[in-house]
């Protein structure tokens, strides 16, 4: 069987990124978007803290025929919820720390 190569490089191609586990990771791109936004004004800083929730909003305890049925944290589910965690925290940083401005409104 022949072996066909390619010896033409792209300057646009992204190699694939793996992560810890090796196996493709799909929303590669997308982290690296969310991880790369800096928090550099007021008002984009509590427009991320009004929009990302402190708590997972599905979370809840729900009682039907007198039995209580709890329905887990389902935000974990999201592949992109630690860097929107990290996210927010450094719209709450960046308000707290540059804009001296009290944040506990945003905090659960």
């Amino acid at each position: 069987m022949k072996t066909i190569t390619h010896n033409h490089t792209h300057s646009n191609h992204h190699s694939p990124t793996y992560n810890k586990s090796n196996t493709l990771d799909i929303f590669y791109p997308l982290r690296r978007l969310v991880d790369g936004t800096q928090v550099k004004n007021a008002r984009l800083a509590h427009l991320i803290c009004q929009v990302i929730p402190c708590c997972c909003p599905f979370e809840r305890n729900i009682k039907l025929f007198g039995r209580t049925f709890h329905i887990p944290a389902l935000c974990k589910l999201n592949p992109l919820y630690d860097n929107f965690v990290g996210l927010r925290f450094r719209a709450l940083s960046y308000l707290a720390d540059e804009c001296r401005e009290d944040v506990t409104k945003y905090i659960c």
